[in-house]
């Protein structure tokens, strides 16, 4: 297994549809909908990915300023390639590309708590969310 990483390496949005279908991330993402998924990789800042050779298998997508916050939208890694280490490697790349003050801030996926946990992730309940069907 050769895997490389790659920062702000574009993919298309075919192949980041593969990652989100072959991870378990698809069940969360508008995988049915390819505009919306087209926006999501094209419109996101900060892209951190794991290639095998000529392969992407695993994603780290974000939105920050670089400075303060960093929002980290999706990570997914193949179903393959899980339990490798790949990714607890696309967090640290993704830290590694931002200021010394900025925050690494997620919504996990109900069955990723512990792996954050793990790897030394802090919980806060302080997340809102408001639907784009909602009005303020």
């Amino acid at each position: 297994m050769n895997i490389s990483y790659k920062v702000n390496v574009p993919i298309s949005t075919e192949q980041f549809l593969s990652i989100l279908r072959e991870s378990s991330l698809a069940e969360r993402r508008p995988v049915d909908d390819a505009a919306c998924i087209d926006g999501m990789i094209n419109n996101s800042n900060l892209v951190i990915t794991a290639w095998d050779d000529e392969t992407p298998i695993a994603i780290a997508r974000s939105l920050t300023d670089f400075h303060y916050a960093c929002y980290l939208s999706d990570l997914a890694v193949h179903k393959k390639y899980q339990n490798e280490g790949i990714g607890k490697k696309l967090l640290s790349t993704t830290q590694r590309q931002l200021g010394p003050k900025c925050k690494l801030i997620l919504v996990s996926a109900p069955d990723a708590n512990s792996y954050y946990k793990h790897i030394g992730f802090t919980n806060n309940e302080r997340c809102w969310i408001l639907n784009r069907n909602e009005c303020i």
